[in-house]
């Protein structure tokens, strides 16, 4: 056949032969050199073989180590064998501490204790979660709007400092930059990163009270934990990170465009958080 003999024949000249581009050529010849799409069984077989060499490769690296032993497979489907046989690599046991209450910075009372909210800006919620790299942790701060779920300020950084928790804030207070905030109540837990003298002068200067957990009862800050245990469900689980630029771009992209944007939730009459902030904002004008 002339587009199987190009070694002797220009790719452009036995192409035009036959009627079909260059392009339909090559992907022709990548079709060819590849094996079809392969049943479940077989393909497990070949994962098993590869993590049995490579024990520390994820699904990514096993993705395209199939791809190299000419298996035509996405990732998703690898990710999804994976899971059902057990063979997803193994997290280490330790899980980093993200609350520090052993500090001498003044505590604050819990003030939203069966408060019931009624508008945006009336409570935010803070809080702060680990996120697992393949050889490294990162720190994600969180601020929720507790009326309308909206996650209005968010920071992923190496360290599990006060500047991780000022940079969500900061974020928070340009998201709301525009809204009135009379009244306004910033909740967290007792860390030393809610306590710091840095960030609770922030929320003073601005008028924002401040409201903290009772130790040991996690309850006091659900809503956050809520939507942290959503983002880790519906994002971090689904993926695994190689750097953290993977994890910013990832994370960045499921809170902004995803969890806010169109994520329905019930409590909200199965809106996404700016559908419902618009909501809400419509019927206050009227």
């Amino acid at each position: 056949m002339i587009l199987e003999n190009t070694s002797t024949v220009p790719v452009r000249m036995a192409a035009e032969l036959v009627g079909v581009s260059k392009s339909g050529y090559y992907g022709w010849r990548t079709k060819k050199d590849t094996l079809p799409c392969e049943d479940d069984e077989r393909i497990i077989n070949e994962i098993r073989d590869i993590v049995s060499y490579f024990m520390g490769y994820g699904y990514r690296r096993v993705t395209r180590e199939l791809a190299k032993r000419k298996y035509r497979v996405n990732h998703k489907r690898v990710l999804r064998l994976m899971k059902e046989n057990n063979l997803i690599r193994r997290k280490k046991k330790f899980r980093p501490k993200t609350t520090d209450s052993n500090h001498e910075h003044e505590r604050y009372p819990n003030l939203i204790r069966g408060l019931e909210t009624t508008r945006p800006n009336q409570v935010w919620a803070s809080d702060i979660t680990y996120i697992s790299l393949i050889e490294e942790y990162m720190y994600l701060a969180v601020i929720i709007d507790l009326f309308t779920r909206r996650c209005i300020g968010w920071s992923l950084a190496r360290c599990m400092d006060t500047a991780l928790t000022m940079d969500a804030l900061r974020m928070a207070l340009m998201t709301r930059k525009n809204d009135e905030m009379d009244g306004l109540i910033h909740h967290s837990d007792q860390g030393v990163q809610y306590a710091s003298d840095e960030y609770v002068e922030c929320l003073k200067r601005r008028g924002i009270q401040i409201s903290m957990s009772r130790t040991g009862i996690p309850y006091d800050n659900a809503f956050a934990e809520s939507f942290i245990k959503t983002l880790k469900t519906e994002e971090v689980y689904m993926n695994e990170y190689e750097t953290f630029e993977d994890a910013l771009e990832n994370i960045g992209k499921f809170i902004d465009e995803v969890y806010n944007e169109k994520r329905m939730h019930s409590a909200l009459g199965y809106m996404s958080p700016i559908e419902f902030e618009r909501e809400v904002a419509l019927n206050t004008s009227s």
